[in-house]
């Protein structure tokens, strides 16, 4: 008798358990999930798929945003986007003559000797026109000559270079800026020549403010050209 009890709570134990776990199973396809069928570290046989619990199913989820491409094809089509991306960054290679070197060196000798020349020839230029006299005259011939050689120099290395590097993208703007401002520095010198005083007494002073002040706007805009090209070398 007490046997029978033990067996109808028994049943009855099981059927509180089971009933919950069956109705479960009709949502999920089976009523008692296991993590795994297969044994930890086997290889499946061939012909032979492990078993995967429709409930870890459900979760497996692969993120590779909006693309329809498998993640493999999808990460190579990234990288070649990026590596692609990266070339153009990339400054191109571009190869000079050696005559190049060797003009771009003489360039700049020349270039570190034009800032001293020019204070050089602006206190012999003021010389001149506060005092008139021939030791003032010679100073100032001297450092025109001096000033004529230089831009000489510089006007045919740096024009000569600027030609050979027009097909390089590298630094092509700053080369045309400078080019163009020592282009200017060089029209102006040409037109202070024009300008300067025939006569020994200097002649007239409009002549002589007229010289000054295109000499000093031509000697300042060269200036800014070296400095220019200093300072973003």
């Amino acid at each position: 008798m007490a046997s029978g009890r033990l067996f109808v709570v028994f049943a009855v134990l099981m059927s509180f358990f089971a009933v919950p776990a069956l109705a479960a199973s009709s949502s999920e396809g089976e009523s008692f999930p296991f993590s795994s069928l297969t044994i930890p570290g086997a290889l499946p046989s061939d012909g032979v798929i492990p078993a995967v619990p429709r409930s870890a199913q459900a979760w497996q989820v692969t993120f590779i945003g909006n693309s329809s491409m498998p993640p493999s094809v999808a990460d190579t089509g990234a990288a070649l986007a990026l590596s692609s991306a990266t070339d153009e960054q990339r400054p191109t290679a571009y190869v000079y003559s050696d005559g190049y070197n060797t003009r771009r060196k003489i360039h700049m000798v020349a270039s570190y000797l034009t800032l001293p020349l020019f204070v050089f020839q602006a206190v012999a230029g003021q010389k001149l026109y506060n005092e008139g006299t021939s030791s003032a005259r010679s100073l100032h011939d001297a450092g025109m000559a001096l000033t004529i050689g230089l831009f000489a120099v510089n006007t045919v290395t740096g024009g000569w270079n600027f030609f050979e590097a027009r097909k390089d993208p590298n630094g092509k703007t700053r080369r045309l800026v400078h080019s163009l401002m020592m282009f200017g520095a060089d029209l102006g010198f040409v037109a202070t020549a024009a300008l300067a005083p025939d006569d020994d007494e200097g002649g007239s002073s409009g002549d002589k403010s007229l010289h000054r002040t295109v000499a000093i706007s031509s000697m300042s805009l060269a200036a800014v050209s070296y400095i220019h090209m200093f300072v973003t070398r």
